[in-house]
């Protein structure tokens, strides 16, 4: 071990001990939010440990499809191979390491390095580098790095860790509460990618609670409650009771609803929007005329789904909202948002897109602003940490809590 990696160990090891000592109650200090040396310990430990939300299987239908993505330093290539097996590789020619795939989303024969055209199957088995390299180089020999990669319900996930941490729990829960949705069978109608000026822990955090959503998202709060749960502490006797009226309409559809928890990191609740709504359009009319997979009733309310680190979605019965959040530095985020619809929905007959993304554009817009003005302020020499409302806010205590937690463990595991 070099002198550089024990130090990066030994301020690793303080960085947990901190965050050991730190209250989940309060917000974090300073430097866990704008720093460049946590930012790469984020990237290396939660990051570089967790699964992450790749995409879903609906962007990569046929053989030979692939999308691309970064994570920190590290670009990926997520495929459909010649089986029509979804999996994961670094985007990396074994060459001289050489970055493969150069666009975003594609559909090819094989994978060819652009540089000196060494070429892959699908399946990341290099079978082409040439003569040049001489009679004794075995191509058996330098296959693409894989990456873990896991499927369920329509939706891809990846893990750049060696051994990556349990997943099978949350993934069969989520392969059940997406079924009626049949993913495979639907395609992005549209999708955005903004960046925010503000650290990925402010982006989920602002995420995680609606307490400022009555002075911030009109939009959104034409159809959404803000309620988590009827557990949420702040559930009204009437939120209850509308809950119990829709469950009985969605078990009779065998819709699932059930509150399921993975510890704090992953979770699944089905909720109602307001009454008189189906769907979160400006309105709350459907945003797509034609309903996903084997649903029949637009009236599903909203599932959703929470998985840490870095997504959110909210799956109703004319479309689903998928987001994806991915840090780019210690002060700079990207989120992705996709609305999904069945795959034989037709743009202007079915749907309008304008319609259907009106409602998340804005509160996409209004939460960017949030979270860059937080950062304006955390940056500031008078930033101490503040406390949470554990009533308003306990899914961002939550959260910290998780993030403390899996961040002491990875850093222990090494």
């Amino acid at each position: 071990m070099s002198n550089q990696s024990s130090a990066t160990q030994l301020a690793r090891q303080a960085m947990a001990e901190q965050l050991k000592q730190h209250p989940a109650t309060f917000s974090l200090p300073q430097q866990f939010y704008n720093d460049e040396e946590v930012f790469q310990a984020d990237m290396e430990e939660i990051f570089g440990k967790e699964w992450l939300f790749a995409g879903l299987s609906c962007e990569i239908p046929e053989k030979g499809s692939f999308f691309t993505l970064d994570i920190g330093s590290n670009p990926l290539t997520v495929v459909r191979d010649q089986h029509g097996e979804i999996g994961a590789f670094h985007n990396v020619c074994r060459h001289r390491g050489s970055k493969i795939c150069q666009v975003k989303q594609g559909k090819v024969a094989k994978l060819v390095c652009p540089y000196h055209q060494w070429t892959y199957e699908l399946s990341g088995e290099l079978i082409y580098a040439g003569s040049e390299m001489g009679e004794t180089f075995k191509t058996n020999d330098y296959p693409l790095h894989r990456v873990h990669c896991r499927t369920a319900g329509g939706y891809i996930f990846i893990s750049l860790a060696d051994e990556p941490p349990e997943f099978d729990g949350f993934l069969k829960d989520l392969e059940r509460y997406l079924e009626p949705y049949d993913l495979d069978n639907a395609k992005v109608a549209v999708e955005s990618t903004i960046i925010e000026d503000a650290n990925w822990k402010l982006v989920i955090e602002n995420n995680r609670e609606c307490y400022h959503c009555n002075g911030s998202h009109p939009e959104l709060l034409n159809t959404l409650l803000e309620w988590d749960d009827t557990t949420d502490p702040r559930a009204t006797d009437a939120f209850k009771a509308l809950v119990s009226r829709k469950e009985k309409t969605w078990d009779e559809e065998n819709i699932p609803y059930q509150h399921v928890a993975h510890g704090e990191q992953n979770r699944m609740v089905r909720m109602p929007l307001l009454e008189g709504t189906v769907s979160m359009t400006l309105d709350g009319s459907p945003g797509c005329k034609k309903l996903m997979g084997r649903i029949k009733n637009p009236d599903l309310g909203s599932l959703r789904i929470l998985h840490l680190p870095n997504s959110w979605n909210h799956a109703m019965g004319d479309h689903l909202v998928a987001f994806q959040v991915i840090p780019l530095g210690p002060q700079r985020t990207q989120v992705t948002t996709k609305w999904i619809v069945h795959k034989d929905a037709v743009e202007g007959v079915d749907y309008d897109v304008s319609k259907l993304r009106q409602v998340w554009d804005a509160t996409n817009d209004q939460d960017r602003t949030l979270a860059e003005n937080n950062q304006r302020g955390i940056n500031s020499v008078a930033y101490q940490p503040g406390p949470y409302s554990e009533t308003y806010e306990f899914g961002v205590v939550s959260f910290i809590n998780w993030y403390r937690e899996a961040f002491q463990q990875n850093v222990a595991g090494q």
